[in-house]
């Protein structure tokens, strides 16, 4: 089983039905995809994949089906999005029996903002409870984490290996990277600049973009290893551009829509969140054209 979290690691889409349930077969569909795309890892559960959504059960299953698919040929990541550290050592406990590589975590994120020391005390706890390296997803607007404490944090908990660092702000990044305890990692979800996040040393990404184009992501992780900037510079170019036409409150719609094109069945969003629209759908697949020339 491969356990290195680095470089390309897609928080893969959840195919629903019509009426709402996941669409395990479609599923399947998605994982095979992103292995054939080459790609690093895989996350599942996280915002692209509507993981906010998930019941227990689906949790745990969608796990299960992820971890067979792969076969221990990428790590598979597990992503929690619940609102107490209860519910969250509960389903880390659930997916113990699976080969997963880590957990990628939010802060609590329901309106009632907790202290620095409250949020501490919850990735304490929640590293202590579980044989898995948990990785911090940075990401709710009212409860953001400061580099200093995801700094602390990662200091003080040896089960606490990285922090995804969402949001547009690659000073918040750059800030974190160059503070960064000894042998923790930053993967960077800023989606508009992931090539300036791979120059500056992010390890990595999850992060929607990889979810919606993975081939192209992991042309662009591979052109900056390989110190080709210019290149990557005209990656970056067509993603960002890209990026502009998914980037709406219906993205992980988007993603699929995206997906779709490739050939890649992608089932629909679960409701309330509605699908692409006919106007994002031209403008998607103008860019799309475009960016696609980069794919792997």
């Amino acid at each position: 089983m491969s356990t290195d979290l680095t470089g390309i690691i897609p928080p893969i889409v959840t195919p629903f039905t019509a009426d709402g349930e996941v669409d395990e077969q479609a599923f399947r569909g998605v994982v095979r995809y992103m292995v054939k795309k080459k790609v690093h890892g895989i996350c599942v559960g996280g915002s692209s994949g509507e993981g906010h959504t998930y019941s227990a059960e689906e949790f745990r299953r969608l796990m299960e089906i992820a971890c067979e698919e792969v076969n221990g040929a990428i790590p598979v990541v597990a992503g929690i999005i619940v609102n107490s550290t209860r519910d969250a050592v509960a389903r880390a406990r659930s997916i113990a029996h699976l080969p997963i590589a880590g957990l990628q975590v939010t802060p609590v994120h329901y309106v009632f903002k907790p202290d620095e020391d409250a949020t501490y005390k919850h990735f304490k706890v929640l590293s202590e409870s579980t044989r898995f390296p948990v990785i911090i997803y940075n990401v709710i607007p009212w409860n953001y984490l400061s580099p200093a404490l995801l700094v602390r944090i990662m200091r003080d908990m040896p089960g606490v290996i990285g922090v995804k660092q969402s949001a547009g702000d690659l000073k918040l990044m750059a800030d974190l990277l160059i503070n960064l305890p000894e042998g923790k990692k930053v993967y960077s979800a800023v989606d508009a600049l992931l090539y300036p996040s791979f120059a500056l040393g992010a390890h990595g990404t999850i992060a929607a973009q990889p979810a919606a184009i993975p081939g192209v992501c992991v042309n662009l992780w591979n052109t900056v290893q390989a110190g080709d900037h210019k290149k990557a510079r005209q990656i970056h170019e067509a993603m960002l551009r890209f990026w502009n036409t998914i980037a709406h409150d219906n993205l992980p719609a988007n993603i699929k829509f995206s997906l779709a094109l490739q050939g890649c069945s992608t089932g629909v969003p679960r409701m309330p969140m509605p699908a692409t629209t006919e106007q994002q759908a031209a403008a998607i697949q103008r860019e799309f054209d475009r960016v696609m020339q980069f794919d792997l």
